[in-house]
């Protein structure tokens, strides 16, 4: 058998196998005679059928079987033994022409490849690494937040100003329909002032559109999902079930140890202190993440290769159980591209730095999100055999073990971009964190 690689472009090639007769014969002829026993033709009893009746009863496709199957593992070790880093499987070139009976059998298989490039973690740029923190506006907001949710509610006849709502926020056309509790200080004032002087059983229908001083809250409030959360404008009524004031919580002792255990908080200041910390904290992942993205954006913008476009477009279409058109797989490919390019970058950006992720990284990363989320439920002093005993059974699954080393990787590639991008370090606030976000 004789097989090459012929090259369309950098990230393009075609791989050619001719097969002779040699390649496949033996097998040929050993499953013919494995069928000549089994074989049934008219006019001649159970295994008594000439071998020439059998070899063109069978012949051809048996010679299709194996011809496949040499194909196959030659292929299979071709881009084995040429170590070739490919973009999808190999996709085998239609011929509808193509004559079983030749001397000389020609296969042809188009590949994608991986492209060469260089990535630059130190090129200039314009990356901002914020320091978020929680100012007294949104300290004081959650100090209050906390004497309602552990006051005493108080029914009201019509809504005022401050009144806590329970209702259902509905919008057919877009599948919305959830029930919860929301202060009319939440909404913005035009949409707030829309709702004093309602009872019961009123429906007040509003617009998403600046519903909320972050939009973000559209996913709380109304369980919309978050890549639809920017730019939504659609109108939803909320039905009144339930009108509400509040006596507000004393904040004393005994709030203070229901919050946070015996003696961790003992006055107001203290309070403020630990919604301080714990604000800042959370705000540290989410610049942490916005930090990773922008390097992304950033990277694949920066970071110039072609793809096998038009290749990888015809793959999509094999693959999977639902099998795509071709316009289905041009715009699965154009919704995926940008998460491929950056697949790649991310590949070449760990092996440049010498990045790999071992079982005990995987291990220790587990073992601290499993402390964290024990904390979250009041456990904060677990001993290390209960968390191992956990690590152990949630890295047992197969899923989770996927799940958690791309959390790991990345992890270990925003301390890399910390490192290398070189970002400007800028304080904000959350709102103003929001706003460079978002644009909000």
């Amino acid at each position: 058998m004789d097989i090459k690689r012929v090259a369309t472009d950098a990230v393009n090639e075609t791989i050619v196998l001719n097969v002779v007769h040699m390649d496949y014969k033996g097998q040929v002829a050993k499953r013919i005679n494995e069928k000549m026993p089994l074989a049934t033709v008219k006019g001649f009893r159970k295994g008594q059928v000439p071998k020439d009746l059998v070899e063109k009863q069978y012949g051809k496709a048996i010679k299709q079987e194996e011809v496949k199957k040499v194909v196959d593992l030659a292929l299979e070790r071709f881009v084995q033994s040429e170590r070739l880093n490919l973009l999808g499987t190999p996709l085998a070139k239609e011929n509808e022409n193509f004559d079983w009976d030749a001397e000389e059998l020609t296969f042809e298989y188009e590949i994608g490849l991986v492209p060469n490039f260089e990535i630059d973690l130190e090129a200039k740029n314009n990356i901002v690494k914020y320091i978020v923190t929680a100012d007294d506006k949104l300290i004081d907001g959650q100090v209050e937040r906390i004497q309602k949710q552990f006051g005493k509610a108080i029914p009201q006849d019509k809504v005022e100003a401050d009144s806590d709502l329970t209702g259902t926020f509905t919008n057919e056309e877009k599948g919305i329909s959830n029930t919860t509790t929301i202060s009319v200080s939440t909404f913005n004032k035009k949409a707030g002032d829309k709702f004093i002087g309602k009872k019961v059983g009123d429906v007040v229908t509003v617009s998403t559109k600046g519903l909320f001083e972050d939009d973000h809250q559209l996913m709380d409030y109304l369980k919309v999902a978050h890549d639809d959360v920017h730019g939504l404008d659609i109108e939803v009524n909320f039905t009144i079930e339930a009108i509400n004031g509040a006596e507000l919580a004393e904040l004393n002792q005994e709030l203070f140890d229901k919050l946070f255990g015996e003696g961790k908080v003992a006055s107001l200041e203290d309070l403020k202190a630990k919604i301080k910390e714990d604000a800042e904290a959370q705000f540290a992942q989410q610049a942490d993440q916005k930090l990773l993205l922008d390097v992304q954006d950033f990277l694949i913008e920066s970071t110039k290769f072609d793809l096998p476009a038009e290749f990888l477009k015809k793959w999509l279409q094999t693959v999977g159980e639902k099998k795509l058109s071709a316009e289905e797989a041009e715009v699965e490919y154009a919704r995926s591209e940008k998460g491929l390019r950056f697949q790649l970058i991310e590949g070449k950006a760990m092996a440049q730095s010498n990045i790999q992720i071992t079982f005990e990284d995987l291990k220790e990363f587990t073992s601290g999100a499993i402390r964290q989320q024990m904390a979250q439920f009041g456990q904060t002093n677990p001993t290390e055999e209960e968390v191992q005993g956990i690590v152990a059974r949630v890295l047992s699954n197969q899923e989770e073990v996927k799940r958690l080393s791309e959390q790991v990787v990345a992890a270990k590639l925003l301390d890399l971009f910390k490192e290398k991008a070189n970002p400007t370090t800028k304080e904000v606030t959350y709102e103003e964190f929001i706003a460079a976000s978002y644009g909000e």
